[in-house]
């Protein structure tokens, strides 16, 4: 270990949903602007392996990391906030814990011993939050723990952090976030809530060193120095967390509140560089005082939980602060679009993204989407699942396959030109098994792709155990849909696009894994570009 590293932990009292991540996120941003080498990990304290099993509507999107870890949606926002790619390391669950333990105690690693949660299953989490401190070089490892405190599944990593405190002394604090709740009819803020979440947390053994506040109204200084006192906090470490209209404003919020400085000079560390946010106070400025607004169609089946395409729809805010345009993004159920509607549905919009998933649910409507984008010149894109069903599109409509279809939807279909990828066909467990991570993408030049990327060899993440089918490569190329994106080494179709079209493109990876607000993907750059360019031409 070559560097003294410090740990952050964030926990959560009062209510789930306060913006752990963000506020983890936002603090490191704040410690990497002064100079310093940070990562986040996010503890969660639920039972599954990992989040790939779970349905979107119990826990929002599944985030792909360049490695392939299927983690939670957070760590997409850690991603978008300080600009480094995570890993496996950097999301542990309670069942990957067990797992391990468990495994362990099956080869006889104990010896005999009687195994417990104390110390073994905290053992086993300390281990796994020191892991990024044993592999790798940083100032601050950020560690968020999920759920709040007070849940029976979070007990384990709260002791964890206890053990962790008194082992690393002055080198670990703890940020406790937390919720005023504001009772507009007598217009105050309440301060009970989180002094019972703090008391949790010290009956626990944990002393927060640092408060931060989630409320709709300023905290007057009566307030802030009422939570100082029942909550055993300085008060300069109460920290004001209001609402703010977007989450790229957080760190520019905490900064204010000098968060920054409070942290250092509770490690005892003597910085006098100032956090540089030059370029996030741009991007924040280009964001409000935008030139362009455009209308932008997002069809897919999990429109009531738009946390489900959380990546996405951060992707267009970051596209259109760099093209100083506002993007509306609307919500439209694929299971909603109908032969009947699918024109007046659609033809206010400039632009139209299908979106990932699985399954059969909403398919057809994605499709009449894809045939309306294709036939009316409206820029397309189409990320895995989206890009399948304009595949199958295609085929039924142009080369007149009228029995097309993707094997997942219809084994037993005459025509599958989406199939299962070879590899897939004996596997039966259905957790971590689909092709994940990053592959390399080679890109044909000449195209509309090669234009958004200006590159030729690309990487981009992955999470699906469906391809397109080589069989039908060539007639499809001969009735204009190409191949303009395959893998080097297994000559799979990563991405394709339909000729006299100004911007219609699907691909089979995940693009909105990789965009950050300092630096948008090209692909979402291209399709807003694409969009006002519709606009302006109306």
């Amino acid at each position: 270990m070559a560097k003294n590293t410090r740990y952050i932990f964030v926990t959560g009292g009062v209510v789930s949903s306060l913006g752990k991540g963000i506020v983890s996120a936002s603090v490191g941003k704040l410690l990497q602007s002064r100079g310093y080498s940070v990562t986040i990990q996010k503890l969660d304290p639920y039972i599954n392996v990992d989040p790939g099993t779970l349905n979107p509507y119990e826990h929002g999107e599944c985030y792909v990391t360049e490695d392939g870890a299927e983690t939670d949606l957070d760590l997409g926002h850690y991603e978008r906030f300080i600009n480094i790619n995570t890993s496996q390391a950097n999301n542990v669950t309670a069942g990957k814990i067990y797992l391990n333990v468990i495994e362990k105690e099956r080869r006889g690693d104990y010896l005999g011993e009687t195994v417990q949660v104390i110390p073994h299953i905290t053992d086993e989490i300390k281990y796994r939050i020191r892991l990024l401190e044993f592999n790798g070089d940083y100032d601050f490892i950020i560690t968020e723990i999920g759920g709040t405190v007070g849940d029976i599944e979070s007990l384990p990593f709260i002791e964890a952090v206890r053990q962790l405190r008194l082992e690393l002394g002055k080198r670990a604090l703890v940020i406790h976030l937390t919720l005023l709740p504001y009772l507009a009819n007598i217009g105050e803020l309440k301060t009970k809530p989180t002094q019972h979440s703090v008391k949790n947390l010290q009956e626990l053994g944990v002393q927060p060193d640092i408060l931060i506040c989630r409320t709709q109204v300023p905290i007057t200084d009566s307030v802030r120095q009422k939570l100082a006192l029942f909550c055993n906090v300085e008060p300069r470490a109460v920290i004001e967390n209001i609402d703010l209209d977007t989450i790229y404003k957080v760190p520019i919020k905490i900064l204010d509140e000098k968060l920054d400085e409070v942290i250092l000079d509770k490690f005892g560390i003597e910085n006098s560089n100032k956090s540089d946010l030059t370029k996030w106070l741009n991007l924040l400025d280009k964001l409000e005082n935008y030139k362009n607004v455009v209308k932008i169609a997002l069809v897919g089946k999990y429109v009531e939980l738009k946390d489900a395409y959380k990546s996405i729809m951060e992707s267009f805010i970051h596209a259109g602060a760099f093209l100083e345009t506002k993007v509306n993004l609307d919500f439209i159920s694929s299971e909603n679009i109908k032969e009947e509607n699918v024109n007046n549905l659609l033809a206010q919009y400039q632009a139209i993204l299908i979106a990932p998933g699985f399954g059969e649910r909403g398919l057809e409507g994605k499709i009449l989407a894809s045939k309306y984008a294709r036939e009316n010149k409206v820029p397309f894109l189409g990320i895995c699942l989206g890009m399948q069903m304009a595949v199958v599109e295609f085929a039924r409509n142009v080369i007149k396959l009228q029995d097309a279809n993707s094997r997942e939807i219809d084994p037993r279909c005459l025509n599958p030109v989406i199939d299962l990828m070879e590899n897939q066909k004996k596997i039966s467990v259905k957790g971590g098994t689909m092709r994940l991570g990053a592959y390399p993408c080679k890109i044909t030049k000449n195209s509309k792709l090669y234009e958004c990327y200006k590159e030729d060899l690309v990487y981009e993440r992955h999470r699906h155990r469906y391809e397109f089918n080589n069989k039908y490569l060539e007639i499809f190329e001969s009735h204009g849909m190409k191949a303009v994106g395959i893998n080097p080494t297994e000559q799979l179709v990563e991405a394709v696009e339909i000729e006299n079209h100004p911007f219609y493109i699907g691909v089979q990876f995940h693009p909105e894994y990789k965009s950050r607000f300092e630096k948008p993907h090209p692909l979402f750059i291209s399709l807003v570009r694409a969009a006002i360019e519709r606009f302006k031409g109306e």
